[in-house]
Formats: structure tokens, C-alpha cells, sequence
């Protein structure tokens, strides 16, 4: 089996894995829990939001492959399994059911709003540590900050 060394000293190293980690977690239940409501919305509203949950998904998905690769280029396996999911997400979790559009809207607007929140301090955390890690960190800030925007905007 050969062994990915990573560029990155010791300390930087763990920074980094420990940022991309947590935020491979929540950006791979992102796109769970986006699919779960869009599979189930209903109402008024339903294709607008329909339609609207497919962009989390494909964003979520599309940066979650970003950071999985980034975790392997500095030499640490990623991981995200269902079971390491399921147990570290922090992702507000959608109820089973039928979903009403305007709940919908809310809890994206909640879940958007913690995870950028916390997408945010593990770039502070990586300025130094890793400028590279900082970098995607920074333009998935930039993406989710505006889907953030979006859904705010569907409030009213």
C-alpha cells in the first residue's frame, strides 16, 4: 500500500485535516438532507423550492468531492462514510414526511446559516495553517453564502 506524505508540517496538518473533515461531514449531509426535502416538499411553492433544493445538492456534492481530494492531497484519508457521517454531522436534520414549503424555506435558512457560521471559523483557523485549504474554504464560503441569501430571500 503506498502512503500520501503530506507537504504540510505536523501542526498545519492537523489543522487542515480537522477544518476539512467536519466540513466534508456537514457538506455530505448538506446534500442528504437537501435531497430528503426535495424528494418530500409540498405546497404553494413546491417547483420553486423543488427545483431550488436540486442547487443545494449539486453544490454541496460538488464542493464535498473538492474537499474529499483536498484531504487526500495532504496526505490524510477522507472520511465519509455513512456511519461517520450520522454520527458527526451537525447539519439540522429534516423530520420524515411530507415537508410544507414554507418550513422548508426556514430550515434552510437555519441549517444554511450555522454551517456558514461554522465554514467560517475553520477558514480563520486555516489562514495560517494552510492558505491552500483556506482557499477552497473561502470559495465555498462564497457559494453557500449566496444560497444563504437565497433562501432568505424566499422568506419575504
Amino acid at each position: 500500500m503506498s502512503t500520501i506524505k503530506s507537504p504540510l508540517p505536523e501542526e498545519a496538518l492537523e489543522v487542515a485535516a480537522l477544518a476539512l473533515h467536519d466540513t466534508l461531514v456537514d457538506l455530505v449531509d448538506l446534500a442528504l438532507v437537501g435531497k430528503q426535502a426535495h424528494w418530500n416538499v409540498t405546497g404553494p411553492r413546491f417547483r420553486t423550492i423543488h427545483f431550488q433544493l436540486d442547487e443545494v445538492v449539486a453544490t454541496a456534492r460538488t464542493h464535498a468531492d473538492t474537499i474529499a481530494e483536498r484531504t487526500a492531497t495532504i496526505g490524510v484519508p477522507a472520511d465519509a462514510r455513512v456511519a461517520t457521517v450520522a454520527k458527526e454531522t451537525r447539519i439540522s436534520q429534516v423530520d420524515a414526511g411530507w415537508l410544507r414549503d414554507d418550513d422548508v424555506v426556514a430550515m434552510f435558512v437555519r441549517i444554511y446559516g450555522e454551517a456558514i457560521e461554522r465554514l467560517r471559523r475553520r477558514a480563520a483557523d486555516t489562514e495560517r495553517a494552510d492558505p491552500v485549504t483556506n482557499n477552497i474554504l473561502v470559495d465555498i464560503i462564497q457559494d453557500l453564502e449566496k444560497q444563504y441569501w437565497m433562501w432568505q430571500a424566499e422568506t419575504g
